[in-house]
């Protein structure tokens, strides 16, 4: 197992972004500040978590026990104490790539990852003023498309959008391979706006959570109409260099003729991690407001209870038990089992990423491999 504690390398990274202020009901503001931030390295031992039971987990993966995982990150306590790549197969947004070594510097699939990132563009556009609230009416940004803006969709917001409680008639809940699919009808419309939109209401808009990649496509398309610039072109600008995230790409969407918002996102797992530290610490990256607190908050609590947990602003929120102790853990969430947790109880952070594309029933996947973490909690 690589040991993280004798790196000697340490990233440094500098950010500068200018915040802007505006008068609204969402008044996030984001602070006009420079600041270098550094990832502090060490070991599991020094945070507490057994090297044995890691070094047990790192070879599960490595026989398949753990199937098909390519990469896997521990942040606990502020500091990176593990960082361990795999190789297997992989797909770049579909097609077939083979087996991959990943590394440090290897692009991944985020599939609905992506989402977790349009619905950050949306937090800064809101702090710089481009929108005005989370309440604002997604028609404002579609003259072009009101003769939808009826049969009650004329009461859809950017909050619906978010929370994918818009009450429109969608169907991801059929494998993708499957025509009927509603993100695989959007994708061969032709006009993906246009399609989603177009949907029927069947349920009053913020009374029903129903997932529909089709909401993170308005959001893109937000970005684009009141910035000029597409949404990959406003998260380098905003987000990703800001916070020194210097791969990635976004594959188009022939939907839109753009990034493809709800999966098209790929990033390395480094830079999955520094997405993860700056939502960990509530937007900033060091001194720097990259996302103001307050949307970060908004984003990572539940807006509707479910099931599994809930559902915030394109982040889903999962129940836990850990011996006993019941808590809720928010998660970037990608297709093929892709995984940013945040657990601000435990001051941790697990990043992980594997090839298991539309294989919903592997029992030993993300959310085993983050339970067998926890077991590795304080023993001797």
């Amino acid at each position: 197992m690589k040991n993280i504690g004798i790196l000697t390398g340490i990233i440094c990274l500098v950010v500068i972004i200018i915040g802007c202020r505006h008068t609204s009901d969402n008044n996030f503001p984001i602070q006009n500040q420079t600041a270098t931030y550094d990832i502090s390295i060490s070991t599991l031992e020094d945070v507490s978590l057994n090297g044995h039971a890691i070094s047990e987990l790192i070879d599960s993966i490595k026989t398949g026990f753990y199937p098909n995982r390519h990469s896997l990150l521990i942040y606990k306590d502020d500091r990176l104490v593990l960082e361990e790549y795999f190789s297997g197969q992989d797909a770049n947004w579909g097609t077939d790539i083979g087996i991959i070594q990943h590394n440090d510097s290897t692009l991944h699939d985020m599939r609905s990852v992506s989402k977790s990132i349009v619905s950050a563009c949306i937090g800064i556009a809101i702090a710089q003023g481009k929108i005005k609230s989370v309440n604002q009416p997604i028609f404002d940004f579609f003259e072009d498309y009101m003769q939808f803006n009826n049969h009650g969709r004329e009461a859809l917001t950017i909050r619906h959008l978010l929370t994918m409680t818009t009450g429109l008639e969608w169907n991801e809940e059929i494998p993708y391979d499957n025509p009927e699919n509603s993100e695989i009808q959007m994708i061969n419309s032709g006009d993906g706006i246009g399609f989603v939109l177009s949907r029927k209401l069947v349920a009053k808009p913020g009374t029903v959570w129903k997932y529909n990649g089709g909401t993170t496509e308005l959001l893109a398309e937000i970005i684009h109409r009141v910035y000029g610039k597409n949404v990959h072109e406003f998260a380098k600008e905003f987000l990703f260099e800001p916070i020194g995230i210097e791969q990635s790409e976004w594959t188009i969407s022939p939907a839109t003729n753009s990034p493809a918002a709800a999966s098209g996102l790929r990033l390395t797992s480094r830079g999955m991690l520094k997405f993860g530290i700056l939502y960990h610490n509530e937007g900033k990256w060091g001194k720097d407001q990259i996302i103001p607190k307050e949307w970060v908050q908004e984003s990572l609590k539940s807006n509707i209870d479910l099931p599994f947990g809930g559902y915030g602003f394109q982040f889903w929120i999962f129940n836990f038990d850990l011996n006993g102790s019941q808590f809720k853990i928010p998660a970037a969430v990608g297709n093929g089992d892709q995984r940013i947790y945040l657990d601000k109880k435990n001051n941790l952070i697990v990043v992980t990423t594997s090839g298991n594309y539309n294989k919903w029933d592997i029992e030993n996947n993300a959310s085993a491999v983050l339970n067998k973490i926890y077991k590795s909690f304080n023993l001797e």
